[in-house]
């Protein structure tokens, strides 16, 4: 199949859809000879914060000497960003032949009257047999839904167990309670295997220590680290940190936001375990690395007068962290957001944060079947009494923020990942010399 077929495969005779349980899977990478096993891997599970981490420990394990892949989803742009190795996503070309070859597995797997994988499955599978082929030295695996049931949690014995910030997100699959969800989350940890938690809420921790006991495996988490910031701005944050893991003295963070700060210590603190189960790291090395990270359409600036900022919260914790960084960078601006977010979402208690710091909105929906309706959302926030303009495209919500938006404000735009693509990509495009 070409490029353009396999996507057709995946996206329209597979489609969407996320259905519990390893065992599709696991029959598949049986047929495949278990490529997962040739693969050194740390997993990294969590609400919010995971691609954060998966972007600063690849940069950090690059300037080491490690070859590193990461796996990671969704995408913004293309399914390409998902697979990649040391910066560089999968060419088409791989990434068509590996679904090709996807595709024919699970062709034998019909005949034989077998469940056949989803595509997160599909694509899961694709990564540890591309990750296998080109050797690479770690691969750094983002956990897709929860932790337990999800596809990358096939592998048997990481290299570390990352556990970022936890809350409640995804109930209608994961449940109810934080502890129900905390539960799935810390399905990740592996008998025997170190386990590196974000420092969060006494259930949670006390839920993932006990899980870790269980187990054998070594934890970590620093509950309570001592910070000093000295620096917070739109070109880095900067700042110093010391726990009974770690000591950095100025930090330089490129990373915006207030929660980029816990993230980036929680990665040291994965660091430094690392080194005590014997990976070899600098500290210059991992300076760098930190500095060189990048995470696309999280707190990124894409545009100066007016200044133009994406982030991709989508959930209720993240829009949460969005609102408290927001006062570092946009003292003295009104702010026009540009909003789109998926109904199965606490979009309620997302608004409730967001709304109070913004001037006014362009309400929008995201490219998804899940996406809330323009009229619902419309409804959602009259409440608010803030000026409200709908346009149900993205590009035409980008452009009519611009026309209400002097070049001294802001604009930002988040809820939806599936949103902050499609944004992006325009924003990308977009000929600012008609705004001259």
């Amino acid at each position: 199949m070409t490029y353009h077929e396999c996507i057709h495969y995946l996206e329209e005779e597979v489609g969407f859809g996320s259905v519990p349980g390893l065992s599709r899977i696991q029959a598949l990478l049986d047929r495949l000879g278990h490529p997962e096993h040739n693969l050194r891997c740390i997993h990294v599970a969590g609400t919010n914060g995971k691609g954060s981490a998966v972007a600063m420990l690849s940069s950090i394990l690059q300037k080491n000497g490690w070859k590193t892949a990461t796996y990671t989803s969704p995408h913004l742009h293309s399914y390409n960003e998902r697979f990649v190795i040391n910066g560089l996503p999968i060419s088409d070309a791989d990434f068509a032949a590996e679904i090709t070859k996807m595709r024919q597995h699970c062709l034998t797997m019909a005949e034989a009257g077998e469940e056949l994988p989803t595509l997160f499955e599909i694509l899961t599978a694709a990564a540890f047999d591309y990750f296998s082929r080109m050797q690479v030295d770690i691969a750094i695996l983002e956990v897709g839904l929860g932790g337990t049931y999800d596809a990358t949690n096939v592998i048997e014995r990481p290299i570390l167990s990352l556990i970022m910030s936890i809350s409640m997100d995804h109930m209608d699959f994961l449940g109810n309670t934080l502890e129900e969800i905390a539960a799935e989350k810390c399905g990740i940890i592996k008998k025997n295997s170190p386990v590196v938690l974000y420092s969060q809420e006494k259930i949670v921790y006390n839920i993932a220590k006990q899980t870790a006991a269980s187990l054998s495996a070594p934890f970590f988490c620093e509950m309570e680290s001592q910070v000093i910031i000295h620096q917070q701005d739109l070109q880095k944050t900067v700042f110093s940190v010391k726990n009974q893991l770690i000591e950095y003295d100025h930090v330089q963070l490129p990373l915006l936001g207030d929660y980029q700060i816990q993230n980036c210590i929680t990665v040291l603190n994965a660091c430094a375990v690392l080194q005590k189960f014997g990976l070899s790291f600098t500290e210059d090395k991992i300076r760098r690395g930190i500095l060189s990270a990048v995470w696309r359409g999280r707190m990124e600036v894409l545009h100066e007068n007016p200044l133009v900022l994406l982030d991709g919260a989508h959930n209720a914790d993240g829009i949460a962290k969005l609102a408290q960084a927001l006062p570092h960078y946009a003292a003295g601006k009104e702010i026009t957001l540009i909003l789109g977010v998926l109904g199965d979402k606490e979009y309620p208690l997302m608004l409730q944060q967001i709304f109070p710091l913004i001037t006014r909105a362009v309400l929008t929906e995201p490219i998804s079947q899940r996406k809330l309706a323009l009229l619902d959302l419309q409804h959602a926030v009259e409440k608010y009494q803030k000026p409200i303009y709908l346009e149900k495209e993205i590009p035409q919500a980008f452009t009519r923020a611009l026309s209400i938006t002097s070049k001294d404000d802001m604009i930002i735009g988040c809820g939806s990942l599936y949103m902050i693509g499609a944004l992006r990509d325009f924003i990308l495009d977009y000929d600012w010399r008609n705004d001259l």
